[in-house]
């Protein structure tokens, strides 16, 4: 287990950023956010204190949410979209290592997975709970070689990062040719009455329920749950629309570019780097 900071531009192992690129316009996933941060520049350091606060909680919070199917799911998502034996994964936005430990029970022996956070806290509670390569960083700025991976997954935090465009040309870049993407994200339900109970059961039974399962934990901060919990769901509901993340993935260069919501809720935007052999199976 270990953590591998940036020093200098560089990181351990030989590890370096991608070649600089053209600049982009740039995409939000959302809005600003007053009632969280007032700017764009504070929304980063914002987010960083929001997950590091509740790291310690966050497996918990997570499987509420998911009504214990979570881990069951993600691993079928990562399948869907063509992870197999021995490929070579980056899992970004790795937290706790919720996507990552099913990735690593895909690939085997003969694969890889490295995880990349900018959340030190998320980063400390992945290490106790996996053997394998974490990195401090961010997505609009990945600290690895270009082609380096067949396969980069992110869950549950393209809302979280500041510009979708400068992202996902990042994940294009150190993908190798034929490498396949996977985001996964919280759709809000188009229908109201739906969107009012998901909002209620996220903002108000969640934190409730939890407080109950565990009633010692959060003394330190007994707010951390309550407010990560809200700005999940107000991030879900201010997201920009899926039709809109696909138009960016398909501008960025990305090939086969698809979007799925399980039960209209759980979306996965898959895609493919194009010049490469893959084949890429459609879910139907």
């Amino acid at each position: 287990m270990r953590i591998v900071r940036r020093d200098g531009g560089r990181y351990a192992g030989g590890v370096t950023s991608p070649h600089d690129c053209p600049p982009s316009p740039v995409v939000r996933p959302h809005p600003v956010l007053p009632r969280y941060y007032r700017s764009e520049e504070l929304r980063r350091p914002f987010i960083k204190r929001v997950f590091d606060d509740a790291a310690a909680h966050y497996d918990r919070l997570e499987n509420l949410m998911s009504l214990g199917a979570g881990r069951w799911y993600r691993r079928q998502a990562l399948k869907r979209a063509g992870l197999r034996n021995g490929m070579r994964v980056l899992d970004v936005a790795v937290g706790t290592g919720l996507v990552a430990r099913e990735a690593l029970g895909i690939v085997g022996d003969d694969g890889c997975v490295i995880g990349v956070d900018p959340s030190a806290g998320m980063l400390s509670r992945a290490a106790s709970a996996l053997h394998i390569p974490l990195v401090r960083g961010r997505a609009e700025e990945l600290p690895f070689a270009g082609n380096s991976f067949d396969f980069l997954s992110m869950g549950y935090a393209l809302r979280h990062v500041s510009d979708l465009t400068e992202t996902l040309r990042q994940f294009i870049s150190v993908l190798r040719p034929g490498g396949r993407l996977l985001m996964l994200e919280i759709t809000a339900p188009r229908h109201r009455l739906r969107r009012a109970l998901m909002g209620d059961y996220v903002r108000r039974l969640v934190p409730m329920v939890s407080r109950l399962l565990s009633p010692g934990s959060g003394r330190e901060n007994p707010r951390a749950d309550k407010l990560l919990l809200d700005y999940y769901w107000d991030t879900v509901t201010e997201c920009v629309e899926p039709s809109k993340v696909i138009e960016s993935m398909t501008a960025a260069g990305l090939s086969h570019t698809h979007w799925w919501a399980e039960f209209g809720v759980f979306s996965e935007y898959t895609a493919v780097k194009p010049g490469g052999p893959a084949s890429p199976e459609v879910r139907p």
